[in-house]
């Protein structure tokens, strides 16, 4: 079965090569969705093997994934795995990931940052968003307690359920739309543990606590629109 990995890059020069170089042994194709930057990180990916797509503008992470995805499926992946720029995921991790699928287990499987894995550097700070994520993701997008790491951009699904998935938030609020558009459907969905690296300068990029409410705010208006 071909692998694809799809990547999300915005301004992650310095970073985005070793990434993609990380993932070529362990996948078929790595496509890479530049979304607008303007560091040359996208000729960084090109240059180490990935097959890069551009957004002229910046439309967000959950629309480059998007984007990977609709494509990897087009070109004949039979999993996709999301995978982030940065460097914060381990491409050891990929044969995690895709075994249950491999092995005809799931469709669809998402990687936990608390399932028995410590993931390096993760401040406390973090680890309280996360488990507050968790409790507004039980009780009001109903996705089931039993998920661990809602917030996790590391997945794979099989090509199928990349098609059934029908995801159309373009920021941060992708993680969860994703996350209940899999468990309401009849996709088999399944956790594994992944390990992610946090460094001084992934934090500085990353999420902060305020971005939770443009998450909340963004997931109900996407269920108004619907």
């Amino acid at each position: 079965m071909k692998i694809f990995a799809v990547i999300p890059n915005y301004n992650e020069r310095g970073r985005i090569g070793a990434v993609v170089r990380d993932l070529l042994p362990r996948v078929h194709r790595v496509v890479v969705v530049d979304d607008g930057s303007s560091d040359g990180s996208a000729e960084e990916a090109r240059a180490a093997g990935a097959d890069v797509v551009v957004h002229v503008l910046n439309r967000g992470q959950g629309a480059a994934l998007k984007t990977g995805t609709v494509l990897a499926v087009a070109e004949g992946a039979d999993v996709v795995v999301h995978f982030d720029a940065d460097g914060q995921h381990d491409p050891e991790a990929i044969p995690t990931l895709t075994t249950p699928i491999l092995e005809g287990r799931a469709d669809v499987v998402f990687g936990s940052r608390f399932l028995g894995v410590t993931s390096v550097g993760m401040p406390f700070s973090r680890r309280l968003l996360l488990a507050a994520a968790r409790q507004f993701s039980g009780v009001v997008l109903g996705i089931p307690r039993t998920v661990t790491d809602p917030q996790s951009g590391m997945r794979a699904m099989t090509a199928a359920a990349a098609e059934e998935i029908d995801f159309a938030q373009d920021r941060m609020a992708h993680c969860s739309e994703i996350l209940r558009n899999a468990y309401a459907s009849e996709l088999r969905c399944v956790e594994v543990p992944v390990q992610v690296r946090y460094t001084a300068e992934t934090l500085a990029k990353g999420q902060k606590a305020s971005d939770a409410f443009k998450i909340v705010w963004q997931l109900l208006l996407g269920a108004f629109q619907r």
